[in-house]
């Protein structure tokens, strides 16, 4: 819901029938190329839905409903020298390039650390022994008051100086916005070397850490999962009715100019 920053794939409902997990896989066909049909996925990887995640609200007062699914290869390696290859490895995304601006990964445990730490399955993890970690740090946290409740704002910064970054490339004219914004993400991984993942998408990937794991964070969290009760009070305020109608009726040509955000 925000232009220009980190965020999963995702959308509104083209039709009532729409399932959750239908829409996102629509939207992950549209924005990044993932196939909406299973057989259409490259051997040997396969995606298996696993379950939603509580409501949360974005701060333009959309109500989100996370859908997790595992994207992993189907069959375990014969040969233990020979692991099975890794999704980031062989799976390059093919993006919208009026959509999105990049593609980039982080190690899933990492959301439940208050530092950097490398994955040892991981090929990038080797290279780490060589190099050190690009400066500056890895979580930053701070508490808001949202509708008379605590939040808890998660601000992960990701490196990216050991990955491929995958983009447009030409496929957008320099002068288009979204072009603008993918030039700028390519020049902040060379020179920062770390992609900011913040709001409501740290929270969400907060929350699936924690249920995956079973752990709590080593930085602090709201004790529950999601946002309901500040959804419950948005409704009975009638903000969520509101705001659906002012999007409605204010919706127009700038629409169509909007930058959109990198893809985790």
């Amino acid at each position: 819901s925000f232009s220009g920053h980190a965020a999963f794939p995702g959308g509104k409902a083209d039709t009532l029938q729409e399932t959750p997990y239908e829409i996102a896989r629509r939207e992950a066909w549209e924005e990044i190329g993932l196939p909406m049909d299973d057989a259409r996925i490259p051997k040997p990887f396969k995606i298996e839905p696993l379950c939603y995640l509580p409501y949360n609200l974005a701060r333009t007062e959309l109500v989100v409903r996370p859908c997790v699914a595992f994207l992993h290869a189907d069959e375990e390696p014969d040969d233990p020298e020979h692991p099975s290859p890794l999704v980031e490895e062989r799976m390059i995304p093919r993006l919208d390039a009026k959509e999105v601006a990049a593609v980039f990964s982080a190690p899933f445990h990492n959301f439940l650390r208050a530092t950097d730490q490398e994955s040892p399955s991981s090929s990038s993890a080797i290279q780490r022994k060589q190099r050190p970690l690009p400066p500056g740090s890895w979580y930053e946290g701070n508490w808001i008051q949202w509708k008379d409740h605590p939040w808890r704002v998660h601000n992960f910064y990701v490196p990216v100086d050991d990955q491929r970054v995958t983009t447009p490339g030409n496929a957008m004219d320099a002068d288009h916005p979204q072009g603008n914004l993918a030039e700028k993400l390519e020049e902040e991984q060379d020179q920062q070397r770390r992609f900011k993942v913040w709001g409501l998408t740290a929270h969400m990937l907060v929350d699936a850490a924690r249920i995956a794991y079973g752990k709590e964070p080593e930085f602090e969290c709201n004790p529950h999962f999601g946002d309901e009760e500040i959804i419950l009070q948005a409704e009975r305020e009638g903000s969520l009715v509101d705001k659906k109608r002012k999007r409605d009726e204010g919706a127009g040509d700038k629409d169509k100019e909007k930058t959109e955000p990198a893809k985790m």
